[in-house]
């Protein structure tokens, strides 16, 4: 699907228009985190539109071919994906049209708003909404941009390894979360390509777990179900390409509950005055609950993924 010359071509192209958010060490807290003597937190809540999304997005823009076509850009998301293309679209004067499922949250519905896109409620889940998206793309022209099945989107993603390595080059172990799966895939071949000692651990809501069941199965399996009420994380399939860049980069996935998530949330915001929503507090949630092991010592950074507000459990 993608290489890391494709991720070094993405840094390229994307430099001028995405922020260098900051990795910032967590000290001075009430809590420790006990299983790890030393943790930064990537703080991408703070890149442009409130996520990483922002990298993918504006990759598979300036990677088209030609002009980009007057009907604009059409997307589906649980909220985070569709902020970063309707920004995308913002920044290159087109008109954005998004589909989201009834599970998004009101605050990113405003936002959305407030990069003048275009939005439409559809369905429960995020698979609904994406049939909504493709079909609106097929009649109209819009270029459609996935939120993780597509090579340009990935690569944009997968820019985030390169700059934590460069940010913390001593770092042990780096905590991601897993939605479609399209940002794990991008940072695992990064970073496995300069560093393969480097564990990539995902970590997936409970109520979400398709990329751990597709890889306990050995091959892409479809949930029956979406029980988690985080839209961010609610996918029932992966890509069969993301499949296979996390079958042989990541190291390993754990599972966070909602409650717990929520939790993080607020911990981020009372200690240390971060917003974040549940999946960009994924990562300290699988911290606080020790669900992963380390080494007394070990380096390790987790990644804030998504912007939420004061604590938000949206």
């Amino acid at each position: 699907m993608i290489t890391i010359a494709d991720i070094e071509a993405a840094r390229k192209r994307i430099a001028p228009h995405i922020r260098q958010t900051p990795n910032m060490r967590v000290g001075q807290t009430r809590e420790r985190f006990a299983p790890a003597q030393y943790v930064t937190l990537k703080l991408e809540c703070l890149q442009a539109a409130g996520s990483f999304k922002a990298r993918g997005a504006m990759n598979r823009v300036l990677g088209i071919e030609g002009k980009p076509p007057k009907a604009g850009l059409v997307t589906a998301s649980g909220g985070n994906h569709g902020l970063a293309v309707a920004r995308t679209a913002y920044v290159a004067g087109l008109p954005a049209m998004v589909f989201l499922p009834r599970t998004v949250s009101p605050e990113k519905v405003e936002k959305l708003k407030g990069w003048k896109a275009n939005i439409e409620i559809v369905g429960h889940v995020f698979d609904h909404a994406n049939a909504a998206a493709m079909d609106y793309s097929g009649k109209t022209g819009a270029t459609y941009v996935h939120p993780f099945a597509d090579p340009l989107v990935v690569a944009g993603q997968g820019t985030l390894g390169l700059d934590i390595l460069d940010e913390t080059p001593e770092v042990d172990t780096i905590l991601v979360a897993i939605g479609g799966g399209g940002l794990i895939a991008g940072l695992a071949t990064a970073v496995k390509a300069k560093n393969k000692n480097v564990r990539v651990i995902g970590i997936q809501a409970t109520g979400a777990p398709s990329m751990k069941a597709s890889v306990e199965a050995g091959q892409v399996v479809t949930l029956p179900e979406i029980t988690t009420r985080v839209a961010t994380l609610a996918a029932r399939r992966t890509d069969e390409r993301v499949f296979d860049l996390v079958r042989q980069n990541v190291d390993g996935i754990v599972l966070v509950a909602d409650e717990e998530m929520e939790e993080a949330s607020r911990w981020l915001w009372f200690e240390l005055g971060v917003a974040a929503d549940l999946s960009g507090a994924a990562s300290v949630a699988a911290l606080r609950s020790e669900r992963v092991a380390f080494r007394s010592g070990e380096r390790v950074c987790a990644l804030v993924c998504g912007a939420g507000s004061e604590g938000t459990v949206a």
